[in-house]
């Protein structure tokens, strides 16, 4: 998982951001994953929850894709904990209400459109993740 693939990240990057681009350009919607979803957690089947389920499937069909004709199917795996797993998902749900965003949508389409609040944002996303990872590796030693 730490292997150093520049290759290809260009190339995932570069579809990530022709992504966005076609998001924008098409429907004017920024492509963040969050807001994508909770979009469709709605009982209104209209044309804006008719796009973000067409997204979602697409996510899921390009790693399947992926996976098929690259034949690479790393995984990441962890030994569950539901309270771990329940925390870091309220964690995660109250940062993406408090940020107005989340990663995708922050790192991606806000930097790309210079926005001084989303480029705030992923120094902060950073940040924390770079010390979380510094205290669970080194510190608490969990991995």
């Amino acid at each position: 998982m730490t292997d150093f693939t520049p290759w290809a990240g260009a190339e995932g990057g570069a579809l990530i951001g022709l992504a966005a681009v076609i998001l924008m350009a098409g429907a004017g919607r920024i492509m963040g994953a969050t807001g994508i979803v909770r979009g469709l957690m709605t009982t209104q089947f209209d044309e804006a929850f008719s796009w973000r389920l067409v997204f979602i499937v697409g996510l899921l069909i390009g790693t399947a894709w992926t996976a098929l004709f690259t034949g690479i199917t790393h995984s990441i795996s962890f030994v569950p904990n539901n309270w771990v797993i329940a925390l870091g998902g309220i964690l995660v749900g109250a940062g993406t209400t408090l940020g107005n965003g989340c990663t995708s949508g922050h790192g991606i389409c806000g930097i790309s459109r210079l926005s001084k609040r989303s480029i705030t944002a992923t120094c902060v996303f950073m940040a924390v993740a770079i010390i979380t990872v510094y205290v669970v590796r080194h510190i608490v030693g969990i991995i």
